[in-house]
């Protein structure tokens, strides 16, 4: 019967984690993200890619020119990898009525949810990324926080059937003139 306590009490504290975070933690953080502000105009990014097992497997340094036209967002994202690679993303952010978005992008499945509060906005959405010659979908739960009106820092988390398999952690500057 011990074991029994033991085992009710290890499944107590492992589902006690399982809780998600809401970006509603954040609503009285300063300084204040809004999305129309930060996201407009040339911004930079760097950032690093890691394994699973925690190991930065890739370095990345990207530009992005971000607009806004009707009250919709436009980022248009080029990277460039420490292998040469390049890529672009296109992100369309378009008013949930809700206070949030939705995030659309040519390698994105469906519509991400954009939820914003105090400093820091969430996006959840599923990627699609080439994968030998087939794709992989991945759920990327991203979480950027403002930290200065210059400065956000992201962390982005890769999952595959809820099993997290990567991160992704980037500062964005947006560009003085």
């Amino acid at each position: 019967m011990p074991w029994t306590k033991t085992l009710l009490l290890l499944a107590a504290l492992s589902l006690s984690g399982c809780g998600t975070l809401s970006v509603a933690t954040y609503s009285d953080n300063k300084p204040v993200l809004v999305a129309e502000d930060f996201f407009n105009g040339r911004l930079t990014a760097h950032g690093v890619v890691k394994n699973r097992s925690g190991e930065v497997i890739r370095y990345f340094n990207a530009d992005i020119k971000a607009y806004w036209r009707a009250g919709i967002g436009t980022l248009e994202e080029d990277f460039v990898f420490d292998d040469g690679e390049r890529q672009r993303r296109v992100w369309t952010l378009t008013p949930d009525g809700e206070g949030g978005y939705q995030g659309t992008a040519g390698d994105v499945v469906g519509a991400g949810k954009v939820t914003v509060a105090g400093n820091a906005m969430f996006l959840d959405y599923v990627l699609r990324i080439p994968w030998g010659d087939d794709t992989l979908d991945l759920h990327i739960d991203d979480r950027m926080y403002l930290v200065n009106p210059h400065v956000l820092i992201n962390e982005s988390r890769m999952l595959k059937f809820g099993v997290r398999v990567g991160e992704i952690l980037l500062v964005i500057e947006r560009r003085r003139s």
